[in-house]
């Protein structure tokens, strides 16, 4: 087989990426190592900035997302027992974001690319990238028992932290800078209103809590644990009665349970390669980077490079533009590190750290009310949040 781009992985940001070259008429072919059952069933985030929806427009996928997802013109930071206000579309000139779940974005690119006809392998089995640094790199794979070379110009890793993507770059190649955290989510989904029309994000001394949505029907919650805590542990009624205990006593009065259709640990970490290229392979997404969710910025970081690595291509195959292509690091991570500051920074002011000293504390309650308390500070958080602008590509 041959195919202009070989795109490793078919989450979002390897769909995203083969439903916008499809449209462009530059021929793509899409491997992935699981069922597209088990990609649907990952639970994952639901925050859209507006580069992502526009994006996601442009792809022509967003039927569904705007009859379905909740624009949000703010969200809530719960502090000592108290809601304060972040107005997102006040602040910055009237950005908002959108929530709309990850899976759903997954299952309407899937849906789309099945529309389209476009090719895709799911459960490849020994993946196998060759060539790289060569100007005719190819992709070796088994699939239902027989073997199969494609032969491509470019290959775009999408297949996450764990994929095999970023393995195939020789050792010496990449410098990683990584902060494991001493603590995880443990996330709750359950068909539950939600307890508040915008998101809350909570800061108590038992810990930070996050009560999200998915719909105006379903709920995600969140409450931090130590690293060390099994999802076993946790009944249902467990969790409801800590969730309570982390909200002001309001929001913990209108706060409806129901049974749980899903419950899991994730564990926070804040992770960039640099660079994210190697000869005619690049990577998107976790495969290059992650982020605490705390920031809501994992799926939209991913977006992003995905629009880079589009325009750059659009370039390469419309106007012959091969010089963009040693660019396409440079510019997805000026946005990454931005991102991975303010994750880090949401992170470091909501979380309890068990390790933190009496002054350290202290300066993390002081930080927050500073930033809550200035016109300035508000607008910052509100400036992150919504997201920063995609860069032009020239």
């Amino acid at each position: 087989m041959k195919t202009q781009v070989a795109i490793i992985g078919a989450g979002p940001s390897g769909l995203l990426l083969g439903q916008l070259l499809s449209k462009a008429g530059i021929d793509n072919v899409i491997l992935e190592r699981q069922t597209p059952e088990y990609v649907l069933g990952r639970i994952r985030a639901g925050v859209l900035e507006q580069g992502m929806v526009d994006l996601l427009r442009e792809a022509g996928v967003n039927e569904r997302m705007e009859q379905e997802g909740l624009i949000h013109e703010g969200f809530e930071l719960a502090l000592d027992g108290r809601l304060e206000h972040i107005d997102l579309k006040t602040l910055t000139g009237g950005k908002t974001v959108m929530v709309y779940g990850q899976t759903e974005v997954t299952r309407d690119l899937m849906e789309a690319r099945n529309a389209g006809k476009g090719k895709s392998f799911y459960q490849a089995r020994d993946v196998t990238l060759h060539d790289l640094k060569n100007s005719a790199p190819y992709v070796t794979f088994e699939h239902n028992g027989e073997k199969h070379r494609l032969d491509c110009d470019y290959i775009a890793g999408c297949d996450g932290f764990h994929g095999v993507s970023r393995k195939s770059i020789p050792e010496g190649v990449l410098t990683e800078f990584e902060r494991v955290y001493p603590f995880g989510w443990l996330g709750l989904l359950a068909d539950t209103p939600p307890v508040h029309h915008d998101l809350i994000y909570a800061r108590h001394e038992s810990g930070f809590a996050l009560c999200s949505m998915r719909s105006l029907t379903r709920t995600r919650y969140y409450l931090q644990v130590p690293s060390t805590e099994k999802v076993e542990d946790w009944s249902d009624e467990r969790f409801w009665n800590e969730l309570r205990n982390r909200l002001p006593c309001e929001q913990a009065q209108k706060l409806v349970t129901g049974p749980s259709l899903e419950k899991s640990i994730a564990p926070l970490r804040s992770f960039v390669v640099e660079p994210m290229q190697y000869g005619h392979l690049f990577l998107l997404g976790d495969a290059a980077h992650i982020v605490p969710p705390t920031g809501a910025k994992g799926l939209n970081l991913a977006a992003s490079d995905v629009n880079t690595l589009y325009r750059i291509l659009l370039k390469v195959y419309q106007e012959g533009r091969t010089d963009l292509l040693k660019k396409y690091s440079e510019i997805c991570l000026r946005r990454i590190w931005k991102a991975e500051r303010f994750s880090w920074w949401m992170t470091s002011m909501l979380h309890d750290f068990p390790n933190n000293d009496a002054f350290t504390k202290r300066m993390q309650q002081t930080e927050l009310d500073y930033f809550v308390g200035s016109e300035a500070g508000r607008r910052t958080i509100a400036e992150n949040y919504v997201g920063l602008p995609y860069e032009d590509i020239e």
